[in-house]
């Protein structure tokens, strides 16, 4: 398990991060080797201790074994009857494997965590972080941190844009940032072919949203529908052809009878799992698929994180979800290449592996999405997750094309061409515009004025993010930082747009302007709530003194 340049990259970007920093992220894909990274850096933090800590059994295990092989450390495991006691001088275990569940349920209500220090550790380390925004995640973080010298590391796939804000109350920076799309072009990942199956009957347009995504008893109704449930399988059956598939479901009920009509079309080739499922019984499941026993691994809630089989063909997303995060955990479980695949290429030989993963019996993974009625909602899909890089007219128009032509789509391919045309149309549409202009002698007066606007509005600056670099503000928006006075050129993506949603507030509740509100500041007013109205009379008034003021 030789660290890959992307792994040995991101371990360098978290300790440099550490220098200026006390807690930074470190966001990978699925399949990319997460665990692999965290070993790398628990290798380093030696001899310092570190607290590991996840939320799901299976990850706790998968970690051990990993941080073990790659560092040679002593681990100990804080779980249900597993107690990481340090009942020696010569056998304190270098690094801790907790669940969040043991770190901070039960006892006198402050959990486990508790019997430990903090001042007993150097680092702690969250697995899957972008869970670290709830209380019982906040909790373990807040009392580890009564540790002043503390560092922090949070490694998660794919934050959901809505998350990004909260998870900046915790993490001071990313450190690294990895995407699907970047795996994938570098021989990494395997390329995702998107297919979209329209079913009538499915209408979604009723479903509530809770916390972000589909509210789930809403959405189990909808997909246990007997008519919904035959539409599902019957255009899996028709689309996979001899593919291994795992497939997604919003409920057990919907599990399990999805399982029972895959049969009808294709006897014994199904069989779920739940959370509930006897651990046994699970792991029979578990190699009787991997060794192709089983076609059609249905399941629920139970393999969207820690499910490592590269010989998964195909993702059934035989349930929608409107978060990213969650979207991305589901198909990144069919992405990774056969085993041995790719890494006997050089770091930098990218096009080697991609011909690898081409030649091979998986050159590419099937990501089968079911549509219908989705009324006000906005459903996640394969392009939304790789179109972090292009327009999002774009990502849209991709996105309507695969939905209305009912063929596959090599999502990457197909987002460059894209973008391709959509490039050559604006330059043609700028040569127009300059030969337009060529026949108008005009002249323009502008100035920008040293305004710093988080002073005047009384903001506190956003936190910037590694994806800031690739976005970019739209002319409009632009033109009217401009007209307020400030660069934008001078100032990264997520504070300019903070300064724009401000402004955009104040216009709605009637407030006064930036340069208002810069200007009045300077002479000693409180501008946070002044209306226009209030500020113009001001302001008249500040005129007609000789911008003489009482205050």
């Amino acid at each position: 398990m030789k660290p890959r340049l992307y792994q040995r990259e991101a371990v360098k970007s978290v300790f440099d991060n550490w220098k200026t920093n006390r807690s930074t992220m470190v966001v990978m894909p699925t399949g990319t080797g997460k665990t692999i990274v965290i070993s790398a850096i628990i290798k380093n933090c030696f001899p310092k201790r570190v607290m590991f800590i996840a939320h799901r059994e299976e990850l706790i295990f998968q970690a051990q074994d990993k941080i073990r092989r790659m560092t040679g450390f002593s681990t100990a495991v804080e779980m249900g009857d597993m107690k990481a006691d340090e009942t020696s001088l010569f056998d304190v275990p270098q690094v801790v494997i907790s669940t969040i569940q043991t770190q901070t349920t039960g006892g006198d209500g402050g959990g486990r965590m508790s019997k430990f220090s903090p001042d007993d550790f150097g680092y702690l380390v969250f697995d899957e972080c972008h869970h670290s925004v709830s209380s019982s995640w906040r909790k373990a973080f807040d009392y580890y941190c009564q540790n002043k010298n503390l560092k922090v590391l949070g490694v998660t796939a794919t934050p959901d844009r809505h998350d990004e804000e909260a998870l900046g109350q915790i993490f001071d920076s990313i450190a690294y940032d990895y995407e699907i799309l970047d795996a994938i072009h570098q021989g990494w990942l395997v390329p995702i072919t998107q297919q979209i199956a329209h079913i009538e009957s499915l209408d979604f347009s009723g479903v509530r949203t809770t916390a972000g995504d589909l509210n789930g008893k809403d959405l189990a109704n909808v997909l246990e529908m007997e008519k919904n449930l035959h539409g599902i399988a019957d255009a899996t059956v028709s689309t996979v052809g001899n593919k291994r598939c795992l497939i997604f479901a919003a409920s057990v009920v919907q599990s399990e009878m999805l399982c029972g009509i895959i049969n009808r079309h294709k006897p014994n080739s199904a069989t779920w799992v739940c959370g509930k499922t006897d651990k046994q019984i699970r792991r029979k499941v578990l190699i009787d698929f991997a060794e192709g026993r089983i076609q059609y691994l249905v399941n629920c809630g139970v393999f969207t994180e820690g499910f490592d089989d590269p010989g998964v063909e195909a993702i059934i997303l035989a349930r929608p979800t409107k978060s990213r995060s969650l979207y991305a955990q589901m198909i990144g479980r069919g992405l990774r290449p056969l085993p041995g695949l790719v890494d006997s290429f050089a770091d930098d030989d990218s096009e080697g592996r991609r011909d690898a993963i081409k030649n091979s019996s998986k050159p590419d993974a099937l990501i089968l999405d079911f549509v219908g009625n989705s009324g006000r909602h906005k459903l996640i899909s394969a392009v939304d997750i790789l179109g972090g890089n292009y327009s999002e007219e774009t990502v849209r128009d991709v996105i309507e094309t695969a939905k209305h032509d009912g063929r596959p789509v090599r999502v990457d391919a197909m987002l460059e061409e894209e973008e391709e045309k959509k490039r050559k149309k604006r330059e043609e549409e700028k040569l127009r515009e300059a030969a337009r202009k060529a026949k108008i002698i005009g002249k323009a007066k502008f100035t920008i004025t040293n305004i710093d606007p988080f002073d005047a509005f009384q903001l506190t600056p956003a936190n910037v993010f590694s994806k800031d670099s690739r976005k970019q503000l739209s002319e409009k928006q632009e033109a009217i930082l401009l007209k307020q006075g400030i660069d934008p050129a001078r100032m990264p993506y997520s504070q300019a747009k903070q300064i724009l949603d401000e402004q955009f507030r104040r216009w709605n509740l009637g407030l006064c302007t930036l340069k208002m509100a810069a200007l009045l500041k300077r002479y000693g007013y409180e501008t946070k709530n002044m209306t226009m109205e209030e500020a113009g009379k001001i302001i008249d008034g500040l005129k007609k003194s000789g911008w003489k003021t009482a205050i």
